[in-house]
């Protein structure tokens, strides 16, 4: 339609001043967009492209810059790295697709060696062997908690595949960028930079290995941190490319393991600890979760699930099981309105599980050889 063709050439156009920060160039010359479409309604679709060299934040920028366009009704863009990019160009003036980097003689090079980075402080990875264990419940409700106890935090969303910090901890606004240093957020005195506070909470995150390295590395090395006493990350469930990545972009001074009372949850979560102890990262301890219900009126606890998997993990990994953590009501509301149960309801029982977490975890790395 001539409508649709106009609009798409100022869609172009808008997109065409957008510039690389690296080479000058413009993102679509540069062949980072890809399959632009635009319909009769004013909805655009595009595919932008990163590299591992490319800040993630560039895929936000071109979001909003066609969000400007007038007759522009909906953005949806879909996220990739160059190495999962289609062969062919896509629509609306991409560039010819880039070639391949050379491989260095004797295939792939060694993966990067972890730094210390002091200002930091004592880095703990937060892991899961799956999803729904609530993990990042127990990251923020430890970050605040600490928080809570005088010491300085922060708290790196790395859960690339379901960013929800920023919802749990009450914040939306993009980060900041002042003299080339992301500025972190900060919530009830908690740092914190999320992938969920730079790309929309629609884009699907197709990203392979290279780009979820750069992700992490630019979330360690580019924020302005400031000096910390814990740097808490929250990883995505499982064992696979962000753990790996931070594994060795970071020295890690333990790692925690959530898991839920079943055999099924811990029998997962012990892979994902036997992962941390390949790397070199020590496990320093077990938090289990919905371990019991506490009525809100009597305080009986009731068994939900079958009782003592998280004791039974601790158990055969040699570590101490940090705390059991209780289902309470409106735990799940509060999250979602962007208070943590710890600051919340701090007299809760959930809150009190917790709270014995942060301090036991305390205990655990300060006994850890630096």
């Amino acid at each position: 339609m001539p409508g649709s063709d106009t609009l798409q050439a100022r869609v172009e156009r808008a997109l065409a001043q957008l510039k690389h920060p690296r080479h000058g160039k413009d993102v679509l010359s540069a062949g980072m967009v890809r399959e632009l479409s635009v319909d009769g309604a004013g909805q655009v679709t595009f595919t932008f492209i990163l590299t591992q060299q490319d800040p993630p934040t560039l895929a936000r920028e071109a979001r909003k810059a066609v969000q400007g366009v007038e007759g522009v009704t909906a953005v949806r863009v879909n996220l990739t790295d160059a190495g999962a990019a289609p062969a062919g160009g896509g629509g609306g003036g991409a560039a010819a697709p880039r070639q391949a980097a050379p491989r260095p003689a004797g295939g792939v090079p060694p993966p990067p060696t972890p730094v210390e980075m002091p200002n930091l402080g004592k880095v703990l990875a937060v892991s899961s062997g799956k999803g729904g264990v609530g993990k990042s419940t127990v990251s923020v409700n430890l970050a605040v908690a600490l928080a809570q106890q005088g010491q300085r935090v922060g708290l790196m969303d790395a859960d690339i595949y379901g960013p929800n910090i920023p919802r749990m901890m009450g914040v939306g606004q993009k980060p900041e960028v002042r003299g080339g240093k992301i500025q972190p957020l900060e919530s009830l005195g908690v740092k914190l930079v999320s992938l969920g506070l730079i790309v929309e909470r629609d884009a699907p995150a197709i990203w392979r290995g290279p780009i979820i390295m750069k992700v992490i590395q630019q979330f360690v090395r580019d924020v302005d941190w400031g000096q910390l006493d814990y740097f808490i990350v929250d990883l995505p469930p499982g064992t696979g490319d962000a753990q790996l990545s931070l594994a060795q972009t970071l020295h890690i001074r333990g790692a925690i393991i959530v898991t839920t009372p079943q055999e099924v949850s811990v029998g997962d979560a012990l892979r994902g600890a036997k992962m941390f102890e390949r790397v070199g990262v020590p496990v320093i301890g077990v938090v289990e979760n919905m371990s019991y219900f506490v009525c809100p009126h009597c305080g009986e606890r009731t068994a939900v699930f079958l009782t003592g998997g998280g004791s039974r993990l601790a158990q055969e990994l040699g570590v101490p099981l940090l705390g059991q953590v209780p289902l309470q009501a409106r735990m799940a509301d509060l999250a979602d309105s962007g208070r943590p149960i710890v600051a919340a309801e701090p007299a809760s029982p959930a809150a009190q599980a917790l709270g014995e977490v942060a301090r036991h975890v305390a205990e655990q790395l300060a006994a850890v050889p630096g």
